[in-house]
């Protein structure tokens, strides 16, 4: 089902005023890796928002996800501030991670292969 127009707006205020947040709690740059919003996905009542995380260079993925659900309940009462005036109830944020990159990286990498294969194999042809 496609999102609304309005699920879009608000998931975009979200995702805007989320990275705000986190860039000051510090967790935008974090031991030599970034990370940052990729997307905020919100339901059609607009109580909930599944929010993707894309991290880069971080060593544990799964360990930064939950040292950020850790602080759950300071996130959402920092994003509350920032967006209570324009939301009538302050979604319920889940966090997942975004593998877009780490997807695109194997691609490249059996494009390369196939590439390198099929040099290869035209190699021993001539």
């Amino acid at each position: 089902m496609q999102e609304t127009k309005r699920q879009k707006q608000i998931g975009q205020l979200l995702q805007e005023e989320l990275s705000g947040v986190f860039q000051r709690m510090g967790f935008n740059v974090v031991d030599g890796g970034m990370i940052s919003i990729a997307a905020v996905k919100m339901t059609p009542d607009l109580l909930e928002a599944k929010v993707y995380l894309s991290m880069f260079q971080i060593k544990s993925s799964e360990e930064m996800l939950e040292r950020i659900k850790d602080r759950m309940g300071e996130i959402k009462k920092a994003l509350g501030l920032r967006v209570g005036k324009q939301l009538r109830r302050m979604p319920e944020l889940s966090f997942f991670l975004d593998d877009t990159l780490d997807y695109v990286f194997k691609m490249e990498e059996l494009f390369k292969k196939i590439k390198e294969d099929d040099s290869n194999i035209k190699g021993e042809n001539k």
